[in-house]
Parts: structure tokens; sequence; C-alpha cells
């Protein structure tokens, strides 16, 4: 961890600041900043710091809101495809060449569909579906973040192939060392040599893919939500507001407050993620040498 300097530190600072803003600033601010403000597109003042939106509300409290949106979705997206990417790897990367060329020949494949195409495509054959099913369980959670979930999964099915390339390049690498030839002298499984003398030695760079894959799916999610394809109203996140933001940007009136807080809500977290992914790496990479 030497190699973790001051801006990694800073980072990770950030990042359990913007956490604890978007978790717990909501329930610290006052009732009064819940109900629409007589006040739209009011400047920032004391009372409303980041000043109000088109409707009075207060958007430092949307920008809170909404970053629990813009982050569940990156952590679950980024959780999903870590699953499916290492699986993957895994198989590819120790199963023998035939399968390995099939598998990664497949990933080859995925790589060439247009990640929207792909996402609309998800949204549009399985959000129906999903409402009818969650009414008929009466689940009303579900009925109303039913895009959402959607999104959540869509996202983690297609993020997953950078993933696999990576564990199953390392795979290839570890399952030639002496403790696994051992291992498979002794007579352990296949199953087992995977789970308990390749997947422990990948611990590592799985964990700071996790870190770069987080910001990835965060940055997908709010270019659809910009388009207007993400997260839907009432739900908002920090793309949604961003378009909003660049929606009130006119020569009549310039909100500029609308588009400038987000986007550094959005911008100091992709930042400090990076910075954190990066020292991981080198860290990682120094140990390796």
């Amino acid at each position: 961890m030497k190699t973790f300097t001051g801006s990694a530190k800073v980072a990770a600072l950030v990042l359990a600041g913007m956490g604890l803003l978007v978790l717990a600033g909501p329930l610290a601010l006052p009732d009064s900043h819940r109900l629409p403000s007589p006040l739209t597109y009011a400047a920032p003042s004391i009372a409303h710091p980041c000043g109000t939106d088109m409707n009075g509300r207060d958007l430092l409290l949307r920008i809170m809101e909404g970053g629990r949106i813009s982050l569940l979705v990156g952590i679950c997206g980024a959780a999903i495809s870590l699953f499916i990417g290492t699986t993957y790897g895994l198989i590819a990367g120790s199963a023998g060449r035939g399968t390995d060329n099939a598998m990664m020949r497949l990933v080859d494949v995925l790589y060439s569909v247009p990640r929207l195409i792909f996402i609309l495509i998800f949204i549009n054959a399985f959000n129906e579906r999903l409402q009818l099913a969650a009414n008929s369980q009466g689940w009303e959670w579900l009925v109303g973040s039913s895009r959402l979930v959607i999104l959540i999964l869509s996202l983690g099915v297609i993020e997953w192939l950078t993933m696999a390339r990576i564990v199953r390049g390392q795979t290839l690498t570890l399952r030639e060392r002496s403790y696994v030839a051992a291992a498979r002298v002794l007579g352990e499984g296949y199953w087992t040599i995977l789970r308990k003398h390749i997947l422990p030695n990948l611990a590592g760079i799985i964990l700071v893919y996790l870190t770069l894959a987080i910001p990835s799916v965060i940055i997908d999610e709010a270019f659809l939500s910009f388009l207007g394809l993400g997260v839907q109203a009432p739900q908002s996140s920090w793309g949604s507001l961003l378009a909003e933001g660049a929606a009130s940007i006119n020569p009549l009136k310039g909100a500029w407050w609308m588009l400038l807080f987000p986007s550094l809500a959005l911008l100091s977290t992709l930042l400090a993620l990076y910075s954190l992914g990066d020292a991981m790496r080198r860290s990682l990479s120094s140990k390796n040498h």
C-alpha cells in the first residue's frame, strides 16, 4: 500500500463524504426543503444553497436523492458485471483451448453490439412484463421501480465483457503455477482448484476492476438518463438532473446552478473513483514486480 498517494487518500475521503451526503443528507435537511417553494429558478441562497428548479424544488435535496439512484445503479450494475465476468473468465481460462476459443469469440461478438440498442431492447422487452408480474404478486415497490431494476440488470449484463477478458488472461497464467499443478497431482477437483487456488489470487485485480467498473456504469446511466432513456420521473438521478439543467440554459433564463451543481457532484464522484482505482492498480502492479 506504499504506492497509495495523498491523492488516493483524498479520493477515499471524497467518496466517503459523498456516500454520507446522499444517504444521510436528506434526513438532515428541514422539512421545508421537501415542499416546493413559490420561487422557481431561484438562484443559490442561504435558504437554498444550490438554488431551486423549475417547480420550486430544492436542488440540493434533489442532488442528494439523485445521488442515491446513481450510486445504487453504479454499485449494483458493477457487482452484476463482476460476478458474470469473473465466472465467465475463470471458466474460459481454465477449461481448455477449444472451450476458451469458443467463449472468447462470443465475447468478441457481444463487443460489436451497440450498448444503447441492447439496453433499449432489454427495457422494451421486459419492463411491461416485470410490471405485470410485480402487480400479480402485490409488489408495489417493484411496479414503480421496474425500469430502474431493468436498467441496473442491463448495464450489469453489458459491462462484464472487459472483466471476463482480464480474468481469463490472469487465469491462463495462474493455471500454470506450481501450486496448481500440485493440487492436480493431489487429486483436487476442477472447481476446487478454481475456488481455492486461482480465485483467491485474482482478488486484487477483481477489486481494482470493481472501483473502475462503478464509474463506468454511472456514466452509462447518466448518459441514458440525459437522453431520457434511463431513470424516469418521479425518480431522478444525476443524469436526469443534468438533462433538466441543460434544458434550463437558454437566452431568456440562464439557470446556471441547475447544470453546475449536478455536474460537480457527478464529476467529483467519478474522479474520486478513478483516482482510487488507479492507485489500487499501481499498488497491485508494484507487488507483482
